[in-house]
Order: C-alpha cells, then structure tokens, then sequence
C-alpha cells in the first residue's frame, strides 16, 4: 500500500461512526483535559490563530476557538470529517472563528508564516512522511509561533505482531515513535523544542474506555461493528497486547511542544 492509500485508508477509518463510538469525541488518549494542558503549554491567547492539522471531526478545534477565543483553522484529509467539523462549528455558533479545510498535512494549503501557532493530536504518528509534515508546521508558522503536538509513543521493533498490522497503524500504533524521536523530526524541521511530558496513564484509560464500549457494542450493534471490519475474536487479544506493551514501556503517550526561532528557519529547510 502506497502512502496516498495509506493516507486514504487512515482517514476513511476516522470518518465511520463507529470509531466515535469506540474512542469518544475526542478521537486520542487523555481527551480534553489533555488537549487543554497542551494549550496552556502554548499560551493560547484571545485572537491568536491556530491551526489544527489532522483536525477530524473539529473536537480540538472547537474547543480552542471557545474556550480560548482563538481563530482556529482544521484541515483534514477527510472531506467528510472536514463537512461534519463545519456543521458542528455552525451548530456551536462558533462558525467565525472556526474554519475547516479538506487537504494534506504533508502539502498544507496555507501561506507561509501566517499562524501563531499548529496543533495535532494523535495524528504525526499516521502519516508516512512526518519529517515534511513537521517541515509544513514550521512553514504556516510565524516566527516566534509555536508547535504542540499530543502523540502516541511506541519502540520500534518491540511491539507484538497484534500492534503492527495496517489496522494498528490507522489506531495510531503500528508507526509511532521514541518521544525522542518525535522531538528529533520537529528539531529537523528548525524547531527548538521546549516541553516533553510522558502521559502513558492517558493511554491506559483509553484502552480501557475501548475495551467497556467494544463490549456494550457487541451488545447493542454488533452489525455496525462487523461491518466497520471490526474482528471481535481478535480485538481482546489485541487490547490485552496494547495493555501490556504500555506497561511495559513499549507503547505511551507524549506531549511535545516546540517554537520556530524568530530569526525563521534554517537555509534549505
């Protein structure tokens, strides 16, 4: 599967009802609560203008532009999170200050330099070019703005073969990295990294909010959940494996943020 299927594939998954019910609004481990931390960490401020890459369904989004007034732009590369995002911007009242966009986080469709600051949660870990993902975050910020991402952490060559399949890598699994790695992607892109924070708790919580909701919807909508592909004999197996790699330190969660340097970037980055 090339990168474009790849890219494709990651974001059909994330347009299906039942990954809203399976993982909650928030679509990434630590929920709001989290996605407030990594905006305080940036020091959101009324008016400023963000942006939110991979922005799904606009949960992020929608809550910056409320709850810290900023002007939150979403891209994604599903047009039919990118109409649901909107639709909840409208119903929300918050349709002037949040504004969403169909495109790709490696090509973003934004000039140079025009926002104070990128978000992206649970989203680098999915995309197959992450350096010139994060050479794009760099590129739409002004300098002095500033780069938060949440993410899920993983060392490679160490997760069980349940965590490395096509399905784990649409899960946010099977290509995450070290949060050093992470850290290492945003420094090459001229970043200057600020904050590093391990939140593998976060991780547990959703494995465990996936495992209570799988077993209601065996329940109530095992129809849906088979024909979103779900392999119900396999997912406990699955689960279990992903529980025991955070345990044992294979698999987690981060909070990373960083700045681009007034001075701009680097020649021929």
């Amino acid at each position: 599967m090339n990168r474009e299927e790849i890219k494709a594939c990651c974001a059909d998954a994330y347009a299906m009802d039942i990954v809203a019910m399976l993982l909650g609004d928030s679509y990434h481990p630590g929920g709001t609560a989290l996605t407030r931390r990594l905006a305080d960490r940036l020091a959101l401020a009324p008016g400023m203008r963000v942006l939110d890459v991979a922005s799904g369904r606009g949960t992020t989004a929608l809550l910056l532009a409320d709850a810290y007034q900023v002007r939150a732009d979403g891209v994604d590369y599903s047009p039919a999170n990118t109409a649901l995002a909107q639709g909840a911007a409208e119903a929300a009242g918050l349709a002037e200050r949040a504004v969403f966009t169909t495109g790709d986080a490696e090509h973003l469709p934004y000039d140079d330099g025009i926002f104070d600051a990128v978000v992206s949660e649970c989203a680098l870990c999915t995309f197959p070019d992450k350096a010139r993902a994060a050479a794009e975050f760099a590129r739409v910020l002004r300098p002095g703005g500033r780069v938060g991402i949440t993410d899920v952490t993983a060392t490679p060559g160490r997760l069980p073969p349940e965590l490395s399949t096509l399905g784990a890598r649409i899960a946010c699994i099977a290509d995450a990295r070290p949060i050093q790695a992470y850290a290492e992607i945003l420094a090459a892109a001229g970043l200057r990294i600020l904050v590093t924070e391990r939140h593998d708790e976060a991780m547990l919580r959703m494995i465990d909010q996936i495992q209570a909701r799988l077993s209601l919807l065996r329940i109530t909508a095992p129809d849906r959940l088979a024909d979103a592909g779900v392999d119900l004999d396999a997912a406990p197996a699955v689960l279990d494996a992903a529980r025991t790699a955070v345990t044992d330190g294979v698999l987690g969660y981060a909070l990373l943020t960083a700045v681009k340097p007034s001075g701009g970037l680097p020649t021929g980055t």
